[in-house]
């Protein structure tokens, strides 16, 4: 085993990667010094999530080497890598959600008592790490009845339970609300008190310049450069990823809200707790944002308007006329779109082309004899959303799980205009999605609304709603506080009124 200096906990030298026909790292380097948090940033296809799947095992480099505590090695799978102390939280959670939250800890490596697990053990090691990082969940809760962010918590404890000297945070942030992030971001400070390094990957810069010690940023399956933290500026991040100047964050608004489409009046949910006497309006081409905590019910609300959670009272009025959305098929047949927040599994088939998943909600108008798919329309159908959404593919068929989160979610929205809506539901249509897509993303919200289409948009993101919307309806504990015009708000009332 060769030595070096041993400044750095982990050394990452001029590893490349190829897959047939694309190469996907070139010469990348990455060195990350123990206790400190080193964020690695760049655009979706950048070769961030390739870099770390080279250290981890799951993908052997064609060149390099990586050296850890200075002594090289080279992992041949994920296991060995925990077992050396180097353990990933992924953005996508890979749960097993019927089990519940201590069984997910200590899966593949239960506490045993002989031949048997020891149940006693695994639960009071669990409330133990727990405690440690001030995390309020119960280790018995199955992991499907945890919202996403108690879901990311978890996985943190997971990967704090492995002792681990390198820990790598995938959009760790990606659903959680500001006191969340302050919370994730005083367990980081206490894991760099311990002298464990944290790999950060985010897009949000905001975070990235309060949180890290050192930031590298990639371009294009190449190292662009590495900063200290302390010196840089979100424009100088934005400038390094897209190889540009992104000047504006926020594409101009173009949209004119004109007459009434929507109005929703006393919605309460049937099962409680849940939200209670939601009332406002929506008019054509409106962008109306909905903030809000975690916990808040901001989901619920749109999930209801969908047909996918069941009202006790109140009435939805679409153009003056009372519907009722019991299901989501009666919501797509007057009009409804929902892009939903868990993108991987509510959102997409990955494992389907991107054809059946542009098609997929529209089913009926591709039928010609009984049970036959017509070709032709599939295929124009299908190249319309690639053409008109600016995908990124290499065809139709490829599978929809290996395009980036951005052109997944371009293609969700891709689908549901094929169903010509009147009202788009657009539950945090951004998240975890680099800073180009999202310009573009903006620019298509910005677009349908000026087609006339009401748009309600979640986002947790609060610059991202005082960007992109023309008012903001603000939840707090399943109640509506207040509903404010975007123009003439500012972050603090948002915040005051979420925290009523």
């Amino acid at each position: 085993m060769s030595g070096s200096s041993t400044t750095h906990l982990l050394e990452m030298i001029d590893i490349t990667k190829r897959f047939p026909g694309v190469v996907a790292l070139q010469n990348v380097s990455l060195k990350v010094k123990p206790g400190t948090v080193h964020a690695l940033m760049g655009e979706n296809g950048a070769g961030k999530s390739t870099l770390m799947k080279c250290l981890f095992g799951i993908y052997a480099m064609d060149e390099g080497k990586i050296l850890l505590n200075g002594q090289e090695v080279q992992f041949v799978n994920s296991k060995q890598a925990l077992e050396n102390g180097v353990s990933m939280v992924h953005q996508e959670l890979n749960q097993v959600r019927q089990q519940n939250v201590m069984d997910n800890l200590w899966l593949g490596r239960y506490p045993r008592k002989g031949i048997f697990i020891d149940e006693k053990k695994m639960y009071e090691d669990t409330v133990a790490i727990f405690k440690s990082l001030d995390i309020n969940i119960n280790p018995r809760s199955k992991v499907s009845t945890l919202s996403v962010s108690e879901m990311q918590m978890v996985e943190i404890a997971k990967a704090v339970s492995y002792n681990s000297k390198l820990i790598v945070m995938d959009e760790p942030t990606s659903s959680l609300t500001e006191t969340e992030v302050n919370h994730l971001f005083k367990i980081i400070r206490k894991l760099q008190s311990e002298n464990v390094a944290i790999i950060y990957i985010s897009h949000k810069m905001e975070e990235i310049l309060k949180i890290s010690d050192e930031v590298t940023i990639m371009r294009d399956g190449q190292y662009i450069a590495t900063k200290s933290a302390s010196g840089l500026t979100t424009d100088e991040i934005i400038k390094l990823m897209v190889g540009r100047d992104l000047s504006q964050r926020f594409p101009t608004k173009n949209n004119k809200p004109g007459e009434l489409i929507l109005k929703v009046s006393n919605l309460t949910a049937e099962t409680q707790p849940s939200f209670i006497d939601i009332n406002f309006e929506l008019k054509k081409g409106e962008i109306l944002g909905i903030a809000g905590l975690v916990g808040s019910k901001r989901t619920e609300v749109v999930e209801a308007l969908f047909g996918v959670r069941a009202i006790k009272s109140g009435t939805l009025e679409l153009n003056g006329k009372e519907i009722q959305n019991h299901s989501p098929q009666h919501a797509i047949k007057n009009g409804f779109a929902l892009v939903t927040e868990e993108r991987r599994s509510t959102g997409i088939y990955p494992e389907l082309s991107i054809s059946f998943n542009s098609i997929i909600a529209n089913l009926r108008q591709y039928k010609t004899k009984g049970v036959f798919l017509s070709d032709k329309k599939v295929f124009n159908d299908t190249k319309w959303v690639i053409d008109s959404m600016k995908v990124k593919t290499p065809s139709q068929k490829t599978t929809i799980g290996s395009l980036s989160g951005g052109n997944q979610q371009k293609v969700i929205i891709g689908r549901w205009l094929l169903t010509r809506p009147d009202i788009f539901l657009l539950d945090e249509p951004t998240r975890g999605i680099d800073v180009g897509a999202k310009f573009e993303i903006y620019q298509l919200i910005n677009q349908l609304a000026a087609e006339g289409k009401g748009i309600i948009m979640i986002s947790s993101e609060m610059p991202e709603l005082l960007g992109v919307t023309d008012r903001i309806l603000v939840m707090s504990n399943g109640r509506a506080a207040g509903i404010v015009e975007t123009e003439k708000t500012s972050q603090e009332e948002i915040m005051r009124l979420a925290a009523m």
